[in-house]
């Protein structure tokens, strides 16, 4: 067998490369394979990865629109493998990885702006194909642009039953013993697993890398969660030489993917067998191997993490009391001086749990009161039924009334000019942000009043410039204009919850 690679690819796509290698021993362990792209623009050197049957990977996001040279050498042939190919135009709907811009916010590489309206499904890819595609199709028609989902299966409530795949080769515990009573009595419990940790199972893999291409072609950021501590497998309690080959495996194989962000656990503080320097161990492996510099963040039980940490790209925070939490949004954006990405702040929904049981009118309030802070909220859904199936753990169709304003809120966002929100000094009464320009005094503001139920509001910027003017029904999805207005004017408004006004200079 030869190395096999297509001639061209696009611009920030994915170029493959499979060459024929050892199958002695332990692939996965015994030997290395590496591959190093040459253009006029740029060199980049990545790792490869064993895919079985004695084939070995390298994957390569090309960064221009050129032509590569590549060249892959290792121990795992005595051969040199080498060719070249073209990287043509992106496609449509291609922009490239994401980028933190102006400090706050996110921008895709070619420069168009992203407001993440993210979603939680923990495991929805580790569910049955049906299900997958019904999740699948509930995201394509939804206003989400950004899923956070685990590469390990996951034991809480509602999530019992066995995943379709396993990421090591081996066999589970007798998950027979399970029941909602007793389910908490077997986390992080160990005994009676058989893992080989030194060998993956390539089918669990392959098929999550195969849910990233899919949520790359409907346009959905793959938020990766790399670890978590919801575990009665023992992937949670490996020893330090499993989790740092884990951790260069799943690079190997995902980084190469555009719309992949990592998160290096969820609830980092809920590891029983880790501590801080295995946390900054793992962010030095991203940041050595991942050669594309992907979004990188790491997810709270309680305590924050160190945001200000210079490997952290932007904030992944759970709100830490019960009634507060985008209201810190802009406290968050002071101390740390980064993109606040909200990423659970309780779900709409009706579970025993009070982290699932908000109303969608809270949750809705809560993402504007985040934007309008100049940060990025997040959604779940948790609604009970016969079926055990929550979004938030297994996807498929969604019944909170929450999604429907979310599109809402995007079109807003999608005319925003300029990359991102700047929360600004305002009544105590209100939220409000505008749009900074360079050497200008903003021409478009946002003012959000949340609970409160004012029948009018006076607006003052300057005696020159006339201003547009919009009153939104958050809630009822409604945008109703009253017209242009200069110097000092009193807008008349509903009296009633959720109403934001939009202010736009006209010349």
């Amino acid at each position: 067998m030869e190395h096999s690679f297509t001639k061209e690819t696009e611009r920030w796509g994915v170029f493959e490369i499979s060459c024929p290698g050892k199958k002695e021993g332990n692939p996965f362990t015994d030997y290395a394979i590496e591959g190093c792209f040459k253009s006029k623009n740029e060199i980049v050197c990545v790792d490869g990865f064993y895919d079985g049957e004695g084939v070995y990977k390298v994957r390569f996001m090309p960064s221009f629109e050129d032509r590569y040279s590549f060249e892959i050498k290792g121990s795992f042939s005595e051969k040199t493998f080498a060719g070249e190919f073209a990287a043509g135009p992106p496609r449509k709907g291609n922009h490239g990885p994401l980028r933190v811009a102006n400090s706050f916010h996110f921008a895709y590489e070619d420069g168009t702006p992203y407001y993440s309206i993210g979603t939680t499904c923990y495991v929805w890819e580790l569910q049955h194909d049906d299900l997958q595609k019904q999740t699948l199709e509930t995201l394509k028609n939804s206003a989400f642009n950004k899923i956070r989902f685990c590469i390990f299966p996951k034991h809480y409530d509602y999530n019992l039953k066995e995943p379709r795949s396993y990421p090591y080769e081996g066999t589970p515990m007798d998950s027979s013993v399970l029941t909602k009573e007793n389910f908490l009595d077997y986390m992080g419990k160990t005994e009676g697993n058989n893992w080989d940790f030194k060998r993956f199972n390539l089918e669990h893999f392959r098929h999550i890398e195969s849910c990233i291409q899919k949520l790359c072609a409907i346009g959905i950021e793959a938020d990766l969660i790399v670890m978590h501590p919801y575990d009665r497998w023992g992937f949670s309690r490996m020893n330090a030489e499993c989790d740092d080959l884990y951790w260069n495996y799943v690079i190997a194989r995902f980084s190469a993917y555009r719309n992949v962000w990592w998160s290096l656990a969820n609830e980092y503080d809920l590891f029983p067998d880790k501590n801080m320097a295995d946390w900054e161990r793992y962010a030095s492996i991203i940041c050595r191997k991942d050669k594309y510099n992907h979004l990188r963040s790491i997810h709270n039980y309680r305590p924050f993490y160190d945001y200000s940490r210079p490997w952290i790209t932007h904030c992944s925070i759970q709100r830490q009391e019960v009634y507060k939490s985008a209201e810190y949004v802009t406290e968050w954006r002071e101390r740390y001086k980064k993109p606040v990405v909200l990423d659970e702040i309780a779900y709409e929904g009706n579970i025993q749990h009070g982290w699932g049981n908000i109303s969608g009118k809270e949750l809705t309030r809560r993402f504007w009161e985040a934007f309008c802070r100049g940060g990025y909220a997040g959604h779940g859904e948790t609604f009970t039924n016969s079926r055990d199936i929550l979004w938030w753990s297994h996807g498929g169709e969604l019944h909170g009334e929450s999604p429907e304003r979310f599109k809402f809120l995007k079109k807003i966002l999608e005319k925003i000019p300029g990359h991102g929100l700047t929360p600004i000094t305002a009544s105590w009464d209100e939220v409000a942000c505008c749009v900074e320009y360079p050497g200008a005094r903003p021409g478009y503001y946002l003012f959000y009043y949340s609970f409160m139920r004012p029948s009018f509001r006076d607006y003052y910027f300057d005696d020159d410039n006339e201003w547009s003017v919009d009153v939104i029904d958050t809630w009822e999805m409604i945008i109703d204009p009253k017209g242009n207005f200069k110097g000092k004017f009193r807008i008349e408004l509903p009296g009633k919850e959720y109403i934001a006004v939009r202010i736009q200079r006209r010349n």
